[in-house]
């Protein structure tokens, strides 16, 4: 469709907008397509990344394949990419607003506070990711000791749902990486999917 006459062309950051699949830091087509629709008029926004099988058991291999790099990582150093993810959020807050409000029918005024919503998640579990603290528990007898230390387990697997786009997944996504663990994420095809893309991906793509 001509951007010009779409909603989304009042955009001010238009980069915000992604319609492919976010995969080793790649933003990658996928082999087929599906359109979305602004719920409230009809009208064809854009047509997005439909991974199937093969797309998702790359993004997997991909968030496998980062772990190791990603799990090492201090819980400061950690944080701190979470707190720079949560700062572009408010930056593009009235973008990443009108961007949900097109795809999903929120008012807009309703999508500003799921954005802020959203982005109080990445907060939160950047501030949480200096607190995964370990325990001592009391043994039963005197011949051993019970110790208990959290770790990263692997790729993390989160799905988020239709009517809260952007702040079910950093609610999801920002606790796996907080804790060390990397994510893939599927979005509800009920609204989608470009509405999660960009508070994730303005932080782990070029």
């Amino acid at each position: 469709m001509d951007m010009k006459a779409s909603p989304l062309a009042s955009l001010a950051d238009a980069s915000l907008l992604k319609t492919d699949a976010l995969i080793d830091g790649r933003w990658v087509a996928g082999a087929k397509r599906f359109a979305v629709h602004d719920p409230a008029t009809g009208l064809k926004l854009v047509d997005v990344a439909n991974l199937g099988g093969a797309g998702t058991a790359d993004a997997i291999a991909a968030a496998d394949k980062g772990w190791p790099a990603w799990r090492v990582k201090t819980a400061k150093e950690r944080a701190a990419v979470l707190m720079k993810g949560f700062a572009l959020i408010h930056r593009h807050a009235d973008d990443l607003a009108r961007i949900m409000t097109v795809e999903q029918g929120k008012p807009v005024a309703e999508s500003r506070g799921e954005i802020a919503y959203a982005a109080s998640f990445v907060e939160w579990f950047s501030e949480e990711a200096k607190r995964v603290y370990g325990d001592v528990i009391p043994e039963p007898g005197h011949d051993r000791r019970l110790v208990v230390v959290k770790e990263p387990i692997g790729v993390v697997a989160a799905i988020t749902p239709w009517n809260f786009p952007s702040a079910m997944i950093t609610r999801k996504a920002a606790a796996a990486l907080a804790a060390g663990c990397t994510t893939i994420i599927h979005p509800s095809p009920a609204s989608g999917g470009i509405a999660h893309q960009p508070p994730l991906g303005m932080v782990f793509a070029p």
